[in-house]
């Protein structure tokens, strides 16, 4: 019988214990969530309650703010941008690896106007990140005004852009699917050529609505993945295209993974729609504000008066949606 696993990204690393420590709310740590006994989950070789007794009582640092360049900006489309922007080598460093986040803002505004952005590549060699942002609303709005060789403010590192990443990390030496809609694309990239990496045959099936173009084409030939396009999506449901290429892959192919970018509503439905023996990862579509789990806007309740902060939380794709209160 399968069971939840819950992790929390940031823990054993330089952020942990972090400010839900300080309230009683930490993910992992028994004594730190309001226990009066050791029941550590998932231990990370550090003792968490240690490390806060330690940091006299206090949590550790939070993620800095770091004023970067702008090296190159592309029009891709209409609403669709490509930057290239030279950041510390630290930062680059710890941003390689799939689920990589950071919030960007225009120097010129304020902290309200942060933008949780995934990393399409980072390049330790040049200190370069390179990301993808689609013209939507006021904060990206706001960033797009922004030009080669302006300041673009950088905050992170953040790690919990994709769910279920132990599934994408051990997928080996087999047949990896990757399913992308939209700007679903750039996050898929690192997970993309981390599969490549492991020595998998990669299958992509890619909806590129609402673009032109595929824009992360350069790294699919990369990857020498084979790749099937098609609409995915119709009336709130699965079309009977995708469900034909995906179902034929499955059928044929011995798939060690399926990971998914794109809205909810397709890794909801996919999710539906594949057995329930089959590894998954997807995009972590949570709304982020603040990025430590203090604000609570990427607060998601379930039953049970069971509440994830989903900007920390990293969990298994299949128990996102299991159980979860919509109203």
């Amino acid at each position: 019988m399968g069971y939840e696993i819950r992790d929390c990204i940031d823990a054993g690393s330089i952020y942990c214990p972090c400010h839900l420590a300080e309230t009683g709310d930490c993910i992992l740590c028994s004594h730190l969530s309001g226990k009066t006994f050791c029941d550590c989950v998932n231990w990370k070789g550090v003792c968490m309650y240690q490390e806060y007794i330690l940091n006299n009582n206090k949590a550790k640092k939070v993620r800095e703010e770091y004023l970067c360049k702008i090296m190159k900006k592309e029009a891709i489309e209409d609403k669709l941008f490509v930057y290239t922007i030279n950041a510390p080598h630290n930062l680059v460093h710890d941003l390689v690896n799939p689920g990589s986040v950071i919030f960007i803002r225009n120097p010129e505004s304020s902290v309200y106007y942060d933008a949780p952005i995934s990393i399409m590549e980072a390049d330790t060699k040049e200190n370069t990140l390179k990301v993808a942002i689609e013209l939507k609303g006021i904060k990206t709005k706001s960033i797009c005004k922004l030009e080669e060789d302006e300041k673009i403010l950088i905050r992170g590192p953040f790690w919990n852009g994709v769910l279920g990443l132990k599934n994408v990390y051990k997928a080996k030496e087999g047949v990896s699917v990757v399913v992308a809609r939209g700007i679903g694309i750039a996050p898929l990239i690192p997970v993309l050529r981390k599969l490549y990496e492991n020595g998998n045959k990669v299958m992509a099936i890619l909806d590129i609505t609402p673009f032109k173009e595929n824009f992360g084409k350069k790294y699919f030939d990369m990857c020498n993945a084979e790749v099937f396009n098609c609409k995915m999506l119709e009336s709130g449901e699965l079309t009977e295209e995708f469900k034909n290429i995906i179902g034929q892959i499955l059928k044929v192919e011995n798939v060690n993974l399926v990971h998914c970018d794109g809205p909810d509503i397709l890794i909801y439905k996919l999710l539906n729609y594949l057995d329930d023996s089959i590894e998954v990862a997807c995009c972590n579509n949570s709304k982020m504000c603040c990025g430590e789990g203090i604000c609570g806007t990427c607060s998601t309740r379930y039953k049970g008066h069971v509440v994830k902060k989903l900007c920390k939380v990293q969990i298994d794709p299949k128990y996102v949606f299991k159980e979860r209160r919509l109203i």
